[in-house]
């Protein structure tokens, strides 16, 4: 898989140089072994599938349910731009240590209908979460609706940032390899002219696959992008989400230097609960798989009950 679209293969516009990130978390063997075995065949691990209203459109989504009667905690999981990478095996690990796990296409996005934009992203998102802490769905899914942490991959990791920010009842959230959108286009325009700096953007969205995603083109993302760089990029989000836990990890995929300064920026403001991760490999965590499980599935047994 190709870097994420937000690198723009523009490394004559910005500098790509990834700096060290402190690795905080010893490593982790297995799973959380407290998971009880469910007695009964009602409380099996399951998965249920659902579309969730969100403006007007019915988002495809499952969950992973986990064994036991719960209510367990719950994780949204969000793909990245197109959406290749999925990170469903990082959904049945956490269900195996006990954890809901709702994964969902945005609309526009692999057959869910609608528009695909960035905004509409980040309203599915809060859709999401409203789904969630419904009674009965939370009933029926055996989740605890006041324990739901988000996590996301490149763009997923974007939606993540923006949707915590806007959520002060999220008290954990986790990135992978993020793109920081707006942030980086931010760069970008500083450099070139608008139009210049559009065409360059388009190209790198077109370069990373349209084909999954419906009713845009790449020109009219790089323009929705350019047009919220006062208020998508992940350094004004810091004072939001400065008393949260947070999970950063990254790769050597030309993104790490930013989220290194994400989190350096949230530990600045007096966020005590960062926790970084650097780990060796391309942005899809191609041959980092169990280490990427790992990292998340540590962070996720260290937060509060």
């Amino acid at each position: 898989m190709k870097p994420c679209a937000i690198v723009f293969t523009l490394a004559a516009c910005l500098s790509m140089t990834a700096g060290p990130v402190d690795a905080r978390l010893p490593p982790v063997n297995g799973v959380n072994s407290k998971q009880a075995v469910p007695a009964t065949a009602v409380d099996r691990a399951a998965m249920q599938t659902m579309q969730i209203p969100s403006h007007g459109a019915l988002l495809n989504a499952l969950v992973y349910i986990a064994a036991g009667p719960g209510p367990h905690p719950a994780v949204i999981l969000l793909h990245g731009f197109p959406g290749n990478e999925r990170n469903l095996d990082l959904a049945q690990d956490m269900r195996r240590a006990g954890w809901d796990v709702l994964y969902f296409n945005y609309r526009g996005a692999w057959g869910t209908p609608g528009d695909f934009s960035f905004a509409h992203g980040i309203e599915d998102v809060a859709a999401a979460l409203v789904y969630l802490r419904q009674p009965d769905v939370a009933k029926s899914l055996r989740l605890d609706p006041n324990r739901i942490v988000l996590m996301g991959h490149s763009m997923g990791g974007f939606m993540t940032v923006e949707a915590a920010a806007a959520d002060p009842a999220i008290k954990a959230f986790a990135t992978i390899s993020a793109a920081d959108m707006s942030g980086r286009v931010q760069g970008i325009l500083a450099k070139q002219k608008r139009p210049d700096a559009i065409t360059a953007i388009a190209a790198g969205l077109a370069e990373e696959g349209m084909a999954p995603l419906a009713d845009c083109t790449p020109t009219g993302l790089a323009n929705e992008l350019a047009d919220h760089v006062a208020s998508w990029p992940f350094m004004g989000k810091v004072d939001a989400l400065k008393n949260r836990n947070a999970l950063i990890i990254t790769s050597d995929d030309g993104l790490a230097e930013d989220n290194a300064t994400f989190a350096t920026a949230l530990r600045q403001a007096g966020d005590h609960q960062v926790t970084t991760v650097h780990l060796a490999t391309d942005h899809a965590f191609s041959d980092q798989r169990i280490e990427l499980s790992k990292a998340v599935l540590h962070w996720l047994a260290s937060l509060p009950k």
